[in-house]
């Protein structure tokens, strides 16, 4: 198996990763990137992420509701 994100902006035109993306083998391994990866990704434009799985679509996150200091207030 192989999952994937899918970089886009807010309205859902694919946008291009500041941090290269790669392909991982488990669904916490992909997450786990995302989480250390997200500021840099957010900063460079990308607004949401999709996560694949094999090509199948799992499910969309916002990088914005990531952000507790936009959250806040």
């Amino acid at each position: 198996m192989a999952w994937t994100w899918r970089f886009e902006k807010a309205d859902g035109t694919e946008a291009v990763p500041a941090v290269e993306p790669e392909e991982f083998t488990t669904q916490g391994d992909a997450e786990s990137w995302i989480g250390e990866n997200w500021k840099e990704l957010l900063e460079g434009g990308v607004d949401q992420v999709t996560l694949f799985e094999d090509g199948t679509e799992v499910y969309p996150m916002s990088l914005h509701a990531a952000n507790p200091e936009t959250d806040a207030g």
